[in-house]
């Protein structure tokens, strides 16, 4: 599984499931449904958590359900997805109910439940998490009250969730936010609720969310799971309920328009001065400089930037251990990040995460035997660059 050799990991998992002596069958039959998902085969990915879940014995179930969430929501089964998260959700074994409740609450806005993803959303917050997972979880929540309505509360929740500054809206998110505060700003606490989904009723009947709502405390857990796979079909218009406060200027005749115009052209003739315009020009220049790398800095931009630090490790791991790496960690733990990294000198940047203070590159390195590695590089501020505080093997299977 680690070196993406998924029919390889399904072989020896086969043999495993094959050997009677062994007693863990919902476990091999737990990976095997990973292995099979990573494969994109869905379908068989399903009846082995299905096995998995027959194994009395199965220790952690939740693991399973997840799982199998997961490749309905592949499949587009929304409610059979619904279902199973719910079911991990449920599980006492699980350290993480947030993650499945925040999936279940994905799913019932899908299946265009708002209020139903309200009352998953508010359960999920109940539990210890790490912050970014909270934000995400406020963030839906804002955009299931709205779907619901209730506007002032949405507010409330999507402030919650940009409260500490760290975490940025979607653009679907930034939408129903403004239109929440466009709402509110004109007394309207409460509209008729939006539609979204498919509005076609569910298959399976997920009502009834009997999750405890008093909650106990778990570890952090720093998986980041739960993207959000609806969107509003509908554009929303926000209008501009800022009027100038000179309304005189909009309620002048032609003739006083012209009259005001003329004064202010001899009264700018009287005061021009072009060493003045030139000193004002550079300052606005210098303050849109600044402006601009304040931005920048806020979107997670600086230099080096986070693909630069990233090729450079892959080009010499041992010349990057000295320079690269965040000035916290110990020498034995640099030794231990790079130990799994393939010397690469045109690795491929799948993707990347930017945020203020932290991002994540995605990255695909080539061995010398042919075969793909791919990274999953944490990356946290240095200065206006970059330094690599994590580096971990990431596999097709944990993303959704």
């Amino acid at each position: 599984m680690k070196l993406q050799d998924f029919e390889g990991a399904i072989h020896a998992y086969d043999q495993a499931i094959a050997d009677e002596e062994y007693k863990h069958d919902g476990a091999v039959q737990a990976n095997l449904g990973n292995s099979y998902a990573a494969l994109y085969n869905y379908d068989d990915a399903i009846k082995h958590f299905e096995l998995a879940l027959a194994d009395a014995a199965y220790e952690t179930p939740y693991k399973a359900y997840s799982g199998m969430g997961k490749a309905y929501l592949k499949l587009g089964k929304t409610a059979e997805a619904g279902s199973a998260f719910r079911s991990a959700a449920l599980d006492e074994a699980n350290p993480n109910p947030a993650q499945a409740l925040l999936n279940l609450g994905i799913c019932f806005m899908a299946l265009g439940r708002p209020a139903d993803a309200v009352a998953s959303y508010e359960s999920a917050l109940q539990f210890r998490m790490n912050a970014h997972t909270k934000n995400k979880i406020y963030a839906n929540l804002g955009q299931a009250y709205v779907a619901s309505g209730q506007m002032q509360q949405a507010v409330d929740a999507f402030e919650q969730a940009l409260a500490d500054k760290t975490y940025f809206l979607n653009d679907a998110a930034s939408v129903d936010y403004q239109r929440a505060i466009g709402a509110v700003s004109q007394g309207t606490a409460v509209i008729e609720p939006v539609t979204v989904g498919s509005g076609s009723a569910p298959q399976n009947d997920l009502s009834g969310l009997d999750v405890s709502g008093d909650g106990v405390p778990v570890p952090a857990d720093n998986e980041e799971e739960g993207v959000n796979p609806y969107f509003y079909s509908e554009t929303y218009n926000v209008q501009d309920n800022y009027a100038s406060s000179d309304d005189r200027f909009f309620n002048a005749t032609d003739e006083e328009l012209e009259r005001w115009s003329k004064g202010v052209a001899k009264e700018d003739r009287k005061r021009r001065n072009v060493g003045l315009k030139v000193g004002i020009v550079l300052i606005v220049i210098l303050l849109l400089a600044a402006a601009a790398g304040v931005f920048a800095y806020s979107q997670g931009y600086g230099y080096p930037t986070q693909e630069t630090v990233v090729k450079t490790l892959f080009a010499d791991p041992e010349v990057a251990a000295g320079t690269s790496f965040n000035k916290d960690l110990s020498d034995e733990r640099i030794a231990a990040l790079i130990d799994p990294v393939v010397k690469d000198g045109d690795v491929t940047i799948e993707g990347v995460e930017r945020s203020m203070n932290q991002s994540v590159v995605y990255a695909k390195a080539n061995t010398e035997e042919g075969g793909d590695v791919e990274y999953k590089i944490t990356l946290s501020r240095d200065l206006i660059g970059w330094k690599i505080a994590n580096i971990e093997l990431y596999f097709p299977s944990q993303s959704k």
